[in-house]
């Protein structure tokens, strides 16, 4: 799984945050240090995710840095991100700026779904959030509650009592 945080969530907003979780458990997070071109800035997408320009700016890695850790940690790769046209949006512009392509390939994990499974998701995915407790809104987080979910929604449902 794979989720990434934003400036804001309109066409002018750009990638601040990518984390990613491995069937193993295993994953990666980083900040995106915006390059100067990138300029928009969203206050209310920064309250969700409390990530201020100021700290990516500081603390972020380098669109080209950044490119080449996920090529190399992911290459061959098939990955499953819930807000997958945003994410795509975001993961060309990291790409296209960095001047590189992806070696991995994303998805929408609305595809692994069922229509059933589809209509429970969003019940499902609050509980297995709450449940986590995770302190943060963010992209490492939310990769591990999509991982969650997907695997509670898979288990077979217990044998219901005699």
């Amino acid at each position: 799984m794979l989720c990434m945080e934003g400036s804001g969530t309109g066409p002018a907003s750009v990638p601040i945050e990518v984390g990613f979780v491995l069937p193993d458990g295993s994953g990666y997070c980083t900040l995106i240090r915006p390059p100067a071109a990138w300029t928009h800035w969203d206050a209310k997408a920064e309250r969700v995710h409390r990530i201020a320009r100021e700290t990516a700016v500081a603390h972020g890695r380098s669109v080209a840095e950044v490119a080449a850790q996920l090529n190399q940690r992911l290459a061959g790769r098939l990955l499953y991100c819930e807000a997958w046209a945003q994410a795509d949006d975001w993961l060309r512009m990291l790409f296209a700026a960095a001047g590189t392509a992806p070696t991995f390939q994303l998805e929408n994990l609305r595809t692994l779904l069922t229509t059933r499974e589809a209509a429970v998701w969003p019940v499902l995915q609050r509980q297995v959030a709450s449940e986590m407790r995770l302190q943060r809104h963010r992209a490492s987080a939310d990769a591990k509650i999509l991982q969650h979910t997907l695997v509670r929604l898979r288990a077979p449902l217990p044998e219901p009592p005699r």
